[in-house]
């Protein structure tokens, strides 16, 4: 389950700098890095003992997988280093074990996915120049920090400056931060986050760098830039922290030039300017905003800075590639066969900490070895049964730590036509460490999917419960939502929290999450192994043997957004 990056300092990715190429990926919320927590302290003997202890058969099937794949010398299974390809390749053979037909690049399990890291190659420029006046140099670091431009070796644009408030569009929220103003050519400056009362997915989602300059280029705006926001919440860090990281590196996947990909190639996030910097743009305007910003519900006016903004920067690029691991049970149905299933999990995890004594290797048990091992396991069961009305496909995705990138590759370049995929249901993170009580599906509640969920988790005598951290924003935060963005209804599966789970959830969390203590001693319970691989199962085969492919609740507001199948009540 991703945090952000990991090339990125955490303290970094909750500032305002995440800007150039923002990433819609799930992280667990936090104010500050918490210090790394280990496993409890056993001499090399007693771990052996309880990694090694009996178990039955279906247990040790599932735990053999995490040994191997969250061992140390898989050193956290980084995308784009060999660690992560040994990993990708005992993936591909116990694919092939179970069955699986290759689903990948020429006839085999992998698909080469080219994955470039780019960073800011030097401080570059930006001059404002007031209309009738002399040009001015915004300081860099004071006034102004640069962006990457994914998908441009050298940038240079000038254009007029419009301020939209949050930059958001959303009639059905009642939001139009655009209302009476026209971008075209133009570049869009915007504050970060969102207005107060949105709800969890809709915060995530809106509260997006990316989908707020998407957003602008829509509307013809020719660049967009962030402004420090006046008043700073609980997660903003100083405009400061952001000119010291400002060439950290950020990863996405590689356009065939060697640059990067771009979800918005005609809009490019510029960069930040701060409170001084967008006081010099905006003049006495800004006086007007920064008031706004103090009130208790904000509303902010469109405002035209009097003058052209010219940004200049270079941006460097560096390839490292990477992989998915496809395994494919091809359906049975005459009718339904060409249609296809997609299981997907992501392999990789955050690599190893840099300095420090003592344990460096982020293992990844839970997160997300348990999830592979669910959906290896997952694949046995569906070759021991009767083959599936429609095809079945085992995804096991690369560099989701970095930004769902992996995923991201796979829904632009799919190897099955894209239009053929009729959900995706996701596997990501399972909290396995107490004896689960009911189901959390993320998204299950926009798609006809939603009583498939509850008709296979009833049947398992589970009840599915409401998302139990509603404020995380989860379901536009993993995998999954690459499959979305194409309009295909997907959900995503975690063991609820009752019982037990709500404090297990929270210890995990709290001490081993993207840490070191992510480890196969951590205190997992085996037994839970094989009963959330039934549920899946379950669910998994409810999609394909159904006779109608799944479809958006009428007016969804993702399935309108992204012209996916619609119900038509």
């Amino acid at each position: 389950m991703s945090r952000s990056t990991a090339l990125l300092p955490l303290l970094l990715l909750l500032s305002t700098a995440a800007v150039a190429h923002d990433h819609d990926h799930l992280h667990y919320q936090a104010t500050s890095p918490a210090p790394a927590q280990t496993a409890p302290q056993r001499s090399p003997a007693e771990r052996n003992a309880v990694i090694t202890a009996p178990l039955p058969e279906d247990q040790a099937a599932m735990k053999a997988h995490v040994m191997f794949l969250a061992s140390d010398a898989m050193a956290g299974r980084e995308a784009g280093t060999r660690d992560y390809d040994i990993a990708a390749q005992y993936v591909a053979a116990q694919f092939y074990a179970a069955g699986l037909r290759p689903g990948g690049d020429e006839g085999g399990y992998l698909q080469k996915v080219p994955l470039v890291a780019y960073r800011v190659a030097d401080k570059g420029s930006a001059l404002w120049t007031p209309a009738g006046g002399r040009p001015q140099e915004l300081a860099f670091g004071e006034d102004f920090v640069p962006s990457p431009v994914p998908n441009a070796k050298e940038t240079s644009l000038s254009a007029p400056v419009v301020f939209v408030g949050h930059g958001i569009d959303a009639a059905p929220y009642g939001l139009n931060d655009y209302k009476g103003v026209d971008v075209r050519g133009k570049i869009v400056a915007f504050l970060p986050g969102t207005p107060e009362g949105l709800g969890g997915e809709e915060r995530a989602f809106f509260g997006s760098a990316a989908n707020k300059a998407a957003l602008a280029a829509a509307r013809g705006a020719v660049g967009a830039i962030q402004i420090d926001m006046p008043r700073a919440g609980g997660r903003q860090r100083p405009f400061a922290t952001l000119a010291r990281y400002y060439d950290a590196s950020r990863v996405t996947w590689a356009n065939p030039d060697g640059t990067a990909h771009a979800m918005t190639p005609t809009t490019p996030v510029l960069g930040t300017l701060s409170q001084a910097g967008a006081a010099k743009l905006f003049g006495k305007g800004w006086d007007a905003v920064v008031k706004a910003a103090a009130s208790a519900k904000p509303a902010y006016k469109p405002l035209i800075a009097k003058g052209m903004l010219t940004v200049a920067s270079k941006t460097g690029f560096k390839p490292m590639d990477s992989g998915n691991v496809i395994g494919l049970i091809p359906g049975s149905d005459p009718k339904l066969k060409d249609e296809v299933v997609v299981l997907s999990a992501h392999l990789d995890h955050i690599g190893t900490n840099e300095g420090g004594d003592g344990d460096r290797i982020n293992n990844g048990a839970l997160d997300n070895a348990i999830g592979i091992a669910s959906l290896i396991e997952e694949a046995k069961r569906f070759k021991a049964a009767t083959p599936p009305k429609r095809t079945v496909m085992f995804l096991a995705v690369t560099a989701e730590e970095k930004g769902l990138v992996g995923s991201d590759y796979f829904a632009n370049h799919p190897t099955v036509p894209l239009k053929s995929i009729v959900a995706d249901v996701n596997l990501d993170m399972p909290i396995l460490t107490y004896k689960f009580e009911d189901m959390v599906v993320f998204g299950a509640d926009r798609s006809t999917l939603g009583p498939i969920v509850r008709k296979a988790v009833g049947a398992m005598g589970l009840p599915v419960s409401p998302d139990p951290m509603p404020e995380e924003g989860i379901f536009v935060r993993s995998d999954h939502f690459r499959f979305v963005q194409k309009g295909i209804p997907s959900v995503f599966l975690w063991p609820g929290q009752a019982g037990p789970g709500k404090a297990a959830v929270a210890d995990f969390m709290s001490h081993r999450y993207h840490k070191v203590g992510d480890e196969i001693d951590q205190g997992i319970d085996w037994s839970q192994g094989p009963r959330f691989v039934s549920v899946n199962y379950a669910i998994a085969r409810e999609i394909a043997d159904a006779p109608e492919r799944p479809v958006w609740n009428k007016g969804d507001y993702f399935g309108t957004l992204y012209k996916g199948p619609m119900a038509a009540k």
